[in-house]
């Protein structure tokens, strides 16, 4: 079943989220709901708390990554093949240089900025059985995991820029908020 996506300015947002007991009803259920969603809105990852459930949970797909030339060919054929679930995740370690790339989210529809982050994690979770997996990751991966990691930290791409930015894009946000804009997929927006 496709869910609305929250909006930007939803305190949900914003929240912590807590951890998920691998026994909570339905957990498969949300999880298909999940992936069904993000690929109706075109994303390549969704968090739980996009869609109103403050758990620490997220799923993300890289493929869409997969043409990009600029990339090296095992990078490429890596982004294929990258489509998980991240249960009760914990980023573990950070390094490698930090760089800058390009987001989007699609809580903050029709805006883009530069976000700095750096260029390897590793991260410790679950997988619907409950093993606990710990994987190193680097590149465009790392990027979309590091953002739907931030999402259960209550932590949006925005929250990373600068006050200038900030400033020049508070409008576009408020108007966002309110649900003054054309999205192509179901969201759920703050009441005027």
């Amino acid at each position: 079943m496709i869910l609305p996506i929250l909006s930007y300015g939803n305190s949900v947002l914003k929240k912590k989220a807590l951890p998920i007991s691998l026994k909570t009803k339905n957990l498969k259920n949300l999880i298909n709901d999940m992936w069904e969603t993000m690929y109706q809105a075109q994303g390549v990852g969704l968090a739980a708390p996009q869609i109103g459930e403050s758990v620490r949970l997220f799923i993300v797909d890289t493929y869409p990554f997969s043409d990009n030339e600029n990339l090296s060919i095992d990078e490429r054929n890596f982004l294929k093949g990258f489509k998980k679930v991240f249960i009760n995740p914990e980023i573990i370690g950070e390094n490698g240089k930090e760089c800058f790339f390009n987001e989007g989210c699609l809580s903050i529809p029709g805006i883009r900025e530069d976000v700095k982050r750096r260029g390897s994690i590793t991260i410790k979770f679950q997988d619907l059985n409950g093993t606990f997996i710990t994987e190193s990751l680097s590149g465009i991966a790392a990027r979309v995991v590091q953002h739907e990691y931030d999402h259960i930290e209550g932590i949006l791409f925005t929250d990373k820029l600068s006050f200038l930015k900030k400033k020049t894009i508070k409008r576009k946000l408020t108007e966002i908020s309110k649900g003054k804009i054309k999205v192509d997929y179901n969201m759920k927006f703050l009441k005027n």
